[in-house]
């Protein structure tokens, strides 16, 4: 079928074909945060650490930033649709892997490995069958509703986790996501395919130069929270004294940019490469990579600090976390569904500011409303605004990027894309982790010392023992903590007022950060265009 066919299907079956695309991207954002507020039961279950299962959850989005633009040129090698579906057999052995896995290592083989192959596959066959299946006027609200659903997961996870954990058993979410998997299959058959003109050869070097450059990178970030970002923490890695993370970050980068040169190459022998590095210099193409940077930056160091904020600070059940993040879903949806229908000419540049002065706003409001005595209910009206933003910028980013180029690279953009949004979820996730950690470590030393009521020897073990960060505690925890040191009453009050205060100062510092990246992202908002795109790309 030719691309663009979507305008000679009836309505219901467009809607079953956005349906289905958008469940896909539905199930790969939901693994990203469906287990946060479950890790410790994870942990037990299949006998090992909280740190083990944190790792798996990073492990994931470290496959899937490795693979993601390999993923993207193997839909056009065996078509998209095809792709598609392949890609979610493997994301359902892998859920399913997961299900009944009795370890760690079997959980990451199914959760990390598995998944991510899968994820690589499904989510650049996304981009490219929205562009054969939808008419070039109605991409923007076709894109806007698939990333809505993915930000929607990752909203809804700590709630659907929360949920299957309390009632049921942390394993039913992914036994329930193979029987998704099953019914989206059922449903794939109706997606029109858009096979490439040629069959691509996929280029193995650049496969090789790409997935370790990506994934070393993502990896040295990652590792960020417990080796420090330029100055090493004590007993971590370090090179002539600097972190091993940015040694890493550096590593990666190197790799990336003989992954581009060796690119070039191939063009310049008439070879066909991996990503067309013309395709890069783009104005359109690169302002919008640039926004769904920040956007997934932003976007998942909300993630991180809201959550912990009500579930630590607050002491609120995963339930009730999830249950303060429904706000964000719902003007996220509103705004991806009804700015592509009710100002189907809109400038894109004017909605995508919109978006980005929406995240900062909302974050700097969050920041501002954080005080001792606050209450939940805070959240709301920021993430109000958060979820506003967000939803804007899904409208219209998908079509920006697509619309940049000939539809036939649309598989190569959906890989490269989603090799961005990775990137920029990880660095947000790590540089909020780390700020707050570092804000808090600061905060909680310095009230320590300054109170009189903590003895001179308590002082100088908490500097020694927290040299490499003090840990995100509850009241809950760090009572009980106190109490099996023995400390006087007087002592445990005195910490616990010092804790609630530096709790405060590290999640004001995270959002602070935030909101500085949204700020930042402004100035790159000139690459994108004012026009909706209204015919195919030339």
């Amino acid at each position: 079928m030719k691309p663009g066919a979507g305008t000679t299907k009836s309505s219901a079956s467009t809607r079953l074909v956005l349906l289905t695309l958008a469940s896909g991207q539905f199930l790969m954002a939901l693994d990203s945060s469906v287990m946060n507020v479950a890790i410790a039961t994870v942990a037990d279950d299949v006998g090992t650490t909280v740190t083990g299962i944190q790792g798996a959850i990073t492990a994931y989005t470290l496959v899937m930033a490795m693979f993601m633009i390999p993923g993207g040129k193997v839909g056009g090698l065996i078509g998209r649709r095809r792709a598609f579906m392949i890609g979610c057999c493997v994301y359902g052995c892998g859920s399913l892997v997961t299900a009944i896995a009795p370890n760690l290592p079997v959980l990451l083989f199914g959760w990390a490995f598995l998944e991510g192959i899968g994820a690589s596959l499904i989510l650049p066959a996304i981009v490219a069958l929205v562009a054969g299946n939808f008419p070039v006027e109605r991409r923007p609200a076709a894109y806007g509703l698939v990333a809505a659903a993915g930000a929607v997961a990752i909203a809804l996870g700590p709630l659907i986790g929360g949920v299957a954990t309390t009632y049921f058993s942390w394993r039913w979410v992914f036994a329930g996501e193979v029987l998704v998997v099953l019914a989206i299959l059922v449903f794939a058959r109706r997606i029109a395919d858009a096979p490439a003109a040629e069959r691509p050869r996929i280029d193995l070097v650049g496969v090789v130069l790409s997935a370790l450059g990506l994934g070393i990178f993502v990896f040295g970030v990652l590792r960020s929270d417990e080796w420090g970002w330029l100055r090493p923490k004590p007993d971590a890695p370090s090179w002539l004294g600097v972190s091993a993370v940015v040694w890493l970050m550096l590593v990666g980068l190197l790799l990336i940019w003989l992954f581009l040169r060796w690119e070039a190459r191939l063009v310049a022998r008439h070879r066909e490469p991996l990503v067309d590095p013309a395709m890069l210099r783009v104005k359109q193409l690169t302002g919008g990579l640039t926004m769904f940077f920040f956007q997934y930056l932003v976007q998942m160091g909300v993630f991180f600090v809201v959550p912990l904020y009500l579930s630590v600070a607050l002491g609120l059940s995963a339930l009730k976390t999830g249950a303060r993040l429904l706000p964000l879903s719902l003007t996220l949806l509103a705004a991806a569904v009804l700015i592509p229908r009710l100002f189907p000419d809109v400038s894109p540049r004017r909605v995508v500011r919109f978006g980005i002065l929406a995240l900062l706003v909302g974050a700097v409001v969050m920041m501002g409303a954080l005080d001792a005595g606050a209450g939940a209910e805070i959240v709301t009206v920021p993430l109000l605004l958060i979820g506003l933003g967000m939803g804007s910028l899904a409208s219209q980013l998908g079509s920006v990027t697509v619309s940049a180029v000939p539809q036939e690279q649309s598989a190569e953009v959906g890989g490269v894309q989603n090799a961005v949004t990775n990137l920029g979820a990880s660095i947000g996730t790590a540089l909020a982790g780390s700020i707050m950690i570092a804000a808090l470590t600061s905060s909680f030393l310095a009230n320590v010392e300054q109170n009189p009521a903590v003895p001179a020897e308590v002082k100088s073990q908490a500097t020694v023992e927290l040299s490499s960060g003090a840990p995100f505690l509850s009241d809950a925890q760090l009572t009980t903590a106190l109490e099996e040191a023995g400390t006087s009453p007087e002592v445990t009050q005195a910490v616990l007022d010092a804790n609630d205060d530096a709790r405060l100062d590290g999640l004001k510092a995270a959002l602070a950060v935030l909101a500085f990246a949204a700020a930042l992202a402004l100035f790159f908002t000139q690459r994108i265009p004012t026009t909706q795109p209204r015919a195919p790309a030339a």
